[in-house]
Protein backbone atom coordinates (compact mmCIF):
# COMPACT_ATOMS: atom_id res chain seq x y z
CA UNK A 1 0.00 0.00 0.00
CA UNK A 2 1.36 3.39 -0.90
CA UNK A 3 1.60 6.70 0.80
CA UNK A 4 -0.95 8.85 -1.10
CA UNK A 5 -1.12 12.80 -1.15
CA UNK A 6 -4.81 14.14 -2.57
CA UNK A 7 -4.36 17.93 -2.92
CA UNK A 8 -7.72 19.40 -3.04
CA UNK A 9 -8.99 16.48 -0.89
CA UNK A 10 -11.44 18.31 0.76
CA UNK A 11 -13.75 19.00 -2.43
CA UNK A 12 -16.05 17.54 -4.31
CA UNK A 13 -13.59 15.06 -6.37
CA UNK A 14 -11.16 15.19 -3.63
CA UNK A 15 -12.97 13.79 -1.23
CA UNK A 16 -14.44 10.84 -2.97
CA UNK A 17 -11.00 10.20 -4.26
CA UNK A 18 -9.87 9.79 -0.37
CA UNK A 19 -12.39 7.52 0.53
CA UNK A 20 -12.13 4.95 -2.53
CA UNK A 21 -7.91 5.39 -1.43
CA UNK A 22 -8.61 4.54 2.07
CA UNK A 23 -10.89 1.59 1.26
CA UNK A 24 -7.99 0.16 -0.65
CA UNK A 25 -5.81 0.42 2.04
CA UNK A 26 -3.63 3.15 0.97
CA UNK A 27 -2.68 6.15 3.63
CA UNK A 28 -4.07 9.40 2.44
CA UNK A 29 -2.59 12.92 3.30
CA UNK A 30 -5.13 15.53 2.34
CA UNK A 31 -4.03 18.85 1.49
CA UNK A 32 -6.65 21.97 1.28
CA UNK A 33 -6.80 25.38 2.00
CA UNK A 34 -10.41 25.11 2.16
CA UNK A 35 -10.88 27.74 -0.04
CA UNK A 36 -13.72 25.81 -2.31
CA UNK A 37 -13.05 22.13 -0.21
CA UNK A 38 -15.81 21.85 1.84
CA UNK A 39 -14.54 20.31 5.50
CA UNK A 40 -18.09 18.14 6.17
CA UNK A 41 -16.68 16.10 2.95
CA UNK A 42 -13.93 15.18 5.38
CA UNK A 43 -15.80 14.60 8.73
CA UNK A 44 -16.22 10.33 8.37
CA UNK A 45 -13.20 9.84 6.70
CA UNK A 46 -11.00 11.57 9.82
CA UNK A 47 -12.56 8.70 12.10
CA UNK A 48 -9.73 6.51 9.93
CA UNK A 49 -6.36 6.63 11.73
CA UNK A 50 -4.83 6.28 7.89
CA UNK A 51 -5.97 9.69 7.13
CA UNK A 52 -4.38 12.73 7.78
CA UNK A 53 -5.78 16.09 7.09
CA UNK A 54 -2.65 19.19 6.64
CA UNK A 55 -4.67 22.56 6.31
CA UNK A 56 -2.48 24.39 3.70
CA UNK A 57 -2.34 25.95 0.29
CA UNK A 58 -0.60 24.11 -2.84
CA UNK A 59 1.03 28.12 -3.61
CA UNK A 60 2.38 27.91 -0.39
CA UNK A 61 5.68 25.08 0.89
CA UNK A 62 3.90 21.78 1.78
CA UNK A 63 4.67 21.25 5.31
CA UNK A 64 5.17 17.12 5.65
CA UNK A 65 6.38 15.18 8.64
CA UNK A 66 10.43 15.23 7.78
CA UNK A 67 10.46 11.43 7.97
CA UNK A 68 7.62 11.02 5.26
CA UNK A 69 8.34 9.80 1.96
CA UNK A 70 5.41 10.27 -0.30
CA UNK A 71 4.31 7.45 -3.27
CA UNK A 72 2.23 9.32 -5.51
CA UNK A 73 0.31 12.59 -5.55
CA UNK A 74 -2.95 13.31 -7.02
CA UNK A 75 -3.15 17.93 -7.84
CA UNK A 76 -7.01 18.35 -7.81
CA UNK A 77 -6.20 21.87 -5.91
CA UNK A 78 -8.17 24.53 -7.86
CA UNK A 79 -11.59 26.21 -8.36
CA UNK A 80 -13.60 24.73 -11.13
CA UNK A 81 -16.81 26.26 -10.72
CA UNK A 82 -17.68 29.12 -13.70
CA UNK A 83 -20.81 30.66 -12.28
CA UNK A 84 -20.20 34.14 -11.52
CA UNK A 85 -22.71 34.28 -8.84
CA UNK A 86 -20.98 31.53 -6.82
CA UNK A 87 -18.34 32.61 -4.69
CA UNK A 88 -16.44 29.52 -4.82
CA UNK A 89 -16.33 30.01 -8.73
CA UNK A 90 -13.05 30.96 -10.75
CA UNK A 91 -14.39 33.84 -12.01
CA UNK A 92 -14.58 35.14 -8.21
CA UNK A 93 -11.30 33.82 -7.11
CA UNK A 94 -9.22 34.32 -10.45
CA UNK A 95 -6.19 35.00 -8.90
CA UNK A 96 -6.20 31.97 -6.28
CA UNK A 97 -7.21 29.91 -9.89
CA UNK A 98 -4.34 30.97 -11.97
CA UNK A 99 -1.37 30.73 -8.77
CA UNK A 100 -2.73 27.29 -7.88
CA UNK A 101 -2.49 25.83 -11.14
CA UNK A 102 0.81 27.57 -12.02
CA UNK A 103 2.62 28.14 -8.25
CA UNK A 104 0.61 25.21 -7.01
CA UNK A 105 1.68 22.68 -9.69
CA UNK A 106 5.05 23.88 -9.87
CA UNK A 107 5.58 23.37 -6.22
CA UNK A 108 4.13 19.97 -6.53
CA UNK A 109 6.23 18.33 -9.66
CA UNK A 110 9.31 19.55 -7.09
CA UNK A 111 7.38 17.27 -4.19
CA UNK A 112 7.12 14.64 -6.46
CA UNK A 113 11.01 15.26 -7.75
CA UNK A 114 12.33 15.26 -5.22
CA UNK A 115 10.35 11.96 -3.02
CA UNK A 116 10.87 10.09 -6.76
CA UNK A 117 7.48 9.77 -6.39
CA UNK A 118 4.33 9.88 -9.28
CA UNK A 119 2.20 12.74 -10.09
CA UNK A 120 -1.53 13.03 -11.19
CA UNK A 121 -2.30 16.78 -12.86
CA UNK A 122 -6.14 17.30 -13.02
CA UNK A 123 -6.80 19.37 -15.96
CA UNK A 124 -9.64 19.97 -17.28
CA UNK A 125 -11.85 20.06 -20.85
CA UNK A 126 -11.71 23.85 -20.61
CA UNK A 127 -8.32 23.28 -22.05
CA UNK A 128 -10.29 22.43 -25.09
CA UNK A 129 -12.29 25.99 -25.02
CA UNK A 130 -15.32 26.35 -27.30
CA UNK A 131 -14.34 22.83 -29.58
CA UNK A 132 -14.86 23.17 -33.02
CA UNK A 133 -14.50 19.36 -33.27
CA UNK A 134 -16.85 17.41 -31.30
CA UNK A 135 -16.13 14.76 -29.86
CA UNK A 136 -12.90 16.02 -28.59
CA UNK A 137 -10.07 13.84 -28.61
CA UNK A 138 -6.46 14.48 -26.64
CA UNK A 139 -4.92 15.45 -29.92
CA UNK A 140 -7.10 18.35 -30.61
CA UNK A 141 -5.49 21.73 -29.53
CA UNK A 142 -8.57 23.72 -28.92
CA UNK A 143 -9.97 26.76 -29.49
CA UNK A 144 -9.39 29.30 -26.52
CA UNK A 145 -9.78 32.78 -25.87
CA UNK A 146 -6.67 33.82 -24.12
CA UNK A 147 -7.72 36.71 -22.37
CA UNK A 148 -11.62 36.29 -22.11
CA UNK A 149 -13.43 36.28 -18.73
CA UNK A 150 -13.10 31.86 -18.83
CA UNK A 151 -9.46 32.54 -19.36
CA UNK A 152 -8.43 32.72 -15.56
CA UNK A 153 -9.26 28.67 -15.47
CA UNK A 154 -9.27 27.50 -19.17
CA UNK A 155 -5.26 29.15 -19.70
CA UNK A 156 -4.17 28.29 -16.35
CA UNK A 157 -4.95 24.28 -17.01
CA UNK A 158 -3.35 24.67 -20.07
CA UNK A 159 -0.20 26.28 -18.13
CA UNK A 160 -0.44 23.09 -15.74
CA UNK A 161 -0.50 20.61 -18.18
CA UNK A 162 2.94 23.02 -19.56
CA UNK A 163 4.76 22.72 -17.03
CA UNK A 164 4.15 18.51 -16.27
CA UNK A 165 5.35 17.91 -19.62
CA UNK A 166 8.30 20.41 -18.77
CA UNK A 167 9.14 18.24 -15.63
CA UNK A 168 8.65 14.47 -17.88
CA UNK A 169 10.81 15.58 -20.30
CA UNK A 170 13.53 17.34 -18.42
CA UNK A 171 13.38 15.94 -15.27
CA UNK A 172 12.26 12.23 -15.86
CA UNK A 173 9.56 13.17 -13.43
CA UNK A 174 6.64 10.40 -13.78
CA UNK A 175 3.59 12.97 -14.46
CA UNK A 176 0.19 11.67 -16.06
CA UNK A 177 -2.42 14.69 -17.07
CA UNK A 178 -6.16 13.89 -16.88
CA UNK A 179 -8.66 16.24 -18.92
CA UNK A 180 -11.38 16.00 -16.62
CA UNK A 181 -14.90 16.33 -18.34
CA UNK A 182 -18.28 17.15 -16.78
CA UNK A 183 -18.46 15.37 -12.74
CA UNK A 184 -21.58 15.29 -10.87
CA UNK A 185 -22.97 13.81 -7.93
CA UNK A 186 -23.27 13.45 -3.92
CA UNK A 187 -20.82 15.99 -1.95
CA UNK A 188 -21.10 18.87 -4.86
CA UNK A 189 -21.63 22.05 -3.01
CA UNK A 190 -25.32 23.20 -3.64
CA UNK A 191 -24.00 26.73 -4.44
CA UNK A 192 -20.81 25.62 -6.60
CA UNK A 193 -23.22 27.43 -9.73
CA UNK A 194 -22.82 24.04 -11.83
CA UNK A 195 -25.20 23.17 -13.99
CA UNK A 196 -26.46 19.90 -12.28
CA UNK A 197 -26.30 21.41 -9.00
CA UNK A 198 -28.22 24.28 -9.97
CA UNK A 199 -30.75 22.71 -11.94
CA UNK A 200 -31.65 20.40 -8.70
CA UNK A 201 -31.64 23.13 -6.59
CA UNK A 202 -33.93 25.02 -8.61
CA UNK A 203 -36.34 22.19 -9.21
CA UNK A 204 -36.38 20.89 -5.19
CA UNK A 205 -37.55 24.64 -4.24
CA UNK A 206 -39.87 24.90 -7.48
CA UNK A 207 -38.19 27.89 -8.62
CA UNK A 208 -37.69 28.63 -12.03
CA UNK A 209 -34.66 26.21 -13.24
CA UNK A 210 -32.41 28.83 -15.89
CA UNK A 211 -31.06 27.66 -18.78
CA UNK A 212 -28.39 29.72 -20.29
CA UNK A 213 -28.29 29.62 -23.75
CA UNK A 214 -31.33 28.08 -25.48
CA UNK A 215 -30.31 24.88 -24.46
CA UNK A 216 -29.24 23.19 -27.19
CA UNK A 217 -25.64 23.38 -25.88
CA UNK A 218 -24.45 19.68 -24.84
CA UNK A 219 -22.47 18.84 -21.90
CA UNK A 220 -21.82 14.86 -21.15
CA UNK A 221 -21.90 13.89 -17.42
CA UNK A 222 -19.71 11.51 -15.66
CA UNK A 223 -20.59 9.78 -11.70
CA UNK A 224 -18.20 11.18 -9.36
CA UNK A 225 -17.07 7.11 -9.07
CA UNK A 226 -16.41 6.11 -12.06
CA UNK A 227 -14.31 9.25 -12.48
CA UNK A 228 -12.55 8.30 -9.18
CA UNK A 229 -11.74 4.83 -11.06
CA UNK A 230 -10.44 6.52 -13.88
CA UNK A 231 -7.68 8.95 -11.74
CA UNK A 232 -6.92 6.12 -9.72
CA UNK A 233 -5.84 3.93 -12.90
CA UNK A 234 -4.54 6.71 -14.86
CA UNK A 235 -1.47 7.46 -11.65
CA UNK A 236 -1.42 3.91 -10.54
CA UNK A 237 -0.83 1.57 -13.42
CA UNK A 238 2.80 1.54 -14.83
CA UNK A 239 4.28 3.36 -18.16
CA UNK A 240 2.23 5.88 -18.43
CA UNK A 241 4.43 8.68 -17.63
CA UNK A 242 3.20 11.59 -20.32
CA UNK A 243 0.02 10.21 -21.52
CA UNK A 244 -2.46 13.19 -21.41
CA UNK A 245 -6.02 11.15 -21.03
CA UNK A 246 -9.53 12.30 -21.64
CA UNK A 247 -11.80 11.35 -18.62
CA UNK A 248 -15.74 11.19 -18.70
CA UNK A 249 -18.80 10.29 -20.15
CA UNK A 250 -19.64 9.89 -23.80
CA UNK A 251 -23.32 10.27 -23.39
CA UNK A 252 -23.64 13.70 -25.24
CA UNK A 253 -27.01 15.71 -23.69
CA UNK A 254 -28.57 18.57 -24.24
CA UNK A 255 -28.93 21.21 -21.43
CA UNK A 256 -32.86 21.31 -22.31
CA UNK A 257 -32.95 17.65 -21.40
CA UNK A 258 -31.04 17.71 -18.52
CA UNK A 259 -33.30 20.30 -17.39
CA UNK A 260 -36.94 18.33 -18.06
CA UNK A 261 -35.01 15.16 -16.40
CA UNK A 262 -34.22 16.80 -13.47
CA UNK A 263 -37.58 18.36 -13.39
CA UNK A 264 -39.59 15.31 -13.94
CA UNK A 265 -37.58 12.77 -11.19
CA UNK A 266 -38.05 16.05 -8.67
CA UNK A 267 -41.53 16.06 -9.32
CA UNK A 268 -41.19 19.53 -9.47
CA UNK A 269 -43.28 22.88 -10.83
CA UNK A 270 -40.76 24.71 -11.78
CA UNK A 271 -40.88 26.59 -15.16
CA UNK A 272 -38.06 26.08 -17.74
CA UNK A 273 -36.66 29.73 -18.02
CA UNK A 274 -33.56 30.52 -20.68
CA UNK A 275 -31.32 33.81 -20.09
CA UNK A 276 -28.13 35.11 -22.11
CA UNK A 277 -25.27 32.41 -22.63
CA UNK A 278 -22.19 33.63 -20.96
CA UNK A 279 -19.38 34.98 -22.76
CA UNK A 280 -17.01 32.18 -24.61
CA UNK A 281 -19.57 29.54 -22.99
CA UNK A 282 -18.80 26.07 -25.24
CA UNK A 283 -20.83 25.01 -27.01
CA UNK A 284 -20.83 21.29 -26.71
CA UNK A 285 -18.69 18.68 -24.57
CA UNK A 286 -18.40 15.27 -25.68
CA UNK A 287 -15.38 13.87 -24.98
CA UNK A 288 -13.40 10.85 -27.16
CA UNK A 289 -12.60 8.01 -24.43
CA UNK A 290 -10.57 5.75 -26.92
CA UNK A 291 -7.39 6.10 -25.08
CA UNK A 292 -8.72 5.38 -21.50
CA UNK A 293 -10.46 2.48 -23.17
CA UNK A 294 -7.08 1.38 -24.65
CA UNK A 295 -4.47 2.14 -21.79
CA UNK A 296 -6.67 1.96 -18.40
CA UNK A 297 -9.41 -0.43 -19.80
CA UNK A 298 -12.01 1.91 -18.64
CA UNK A 299 -15.47 3.44 -18.92
CA UNK A 300 -18.29 4.88 -17.38
CA UNK A 301 -20.51 2.20 -15.67
CA UNK A 302 -22.74 4.45 -14.19
CA UNK A 303 -25.89 5.71 -16.51
CA UNK A 304 -27.42 9.44 -16.16
CA UNK A 305 -30.64 8.69 -15.03
CA UNK A 306 -28.99 6.08 -11.93
CA UNK A 307 -26.35 8.94 -11.50
CA UNK A 308 -29.13 12.05 -11.16
CA UNK A 309 -31.10 9.59 -9.08
CA UNK A 310 -28.34 9.50 -6.33
CA UNK A 311 -27.03 13.17 -6.66
CA UNK A 312 -30.73 14.44 -6.27
CA UNK A 313 -31.65 11.95 -2.36
CA UNK A 314 -28.22 13.52 -1.42
CA UNK A 315 -29.38 17.09 -2.27
CA UNK A 316 -33.15 16.46 -0.61
CA UNK A 317 -31.07 15.56 2.80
Amino acid sequence: MQKVLVAGGAGFIGSHLCESLLQKGHTVYCLDNICTGNPKNLEELQKNPSFHFIEGDVTQPVKLPQSLHIDAIFHLASPASPNKNSSRSYMNLPLETMLANSEGTYRLLELTKAHSARMLYASSSEVYGDPLLSPQKETYWGNVNPNGPRSVYDEAKRFGEAISMLYVRKFSVDVRVARIFNTYGPRMHPDDGRVVSNFINQALRNEKITIYGDGNQTRSFCFVTDMVNALESLLFLDNLSGKVVNLGNPDERKISELATMIKEMTGSSSEITYSELPQDDPKNRKPDISLAKELLSWEPTVDLEHGLKQTIEFFKN
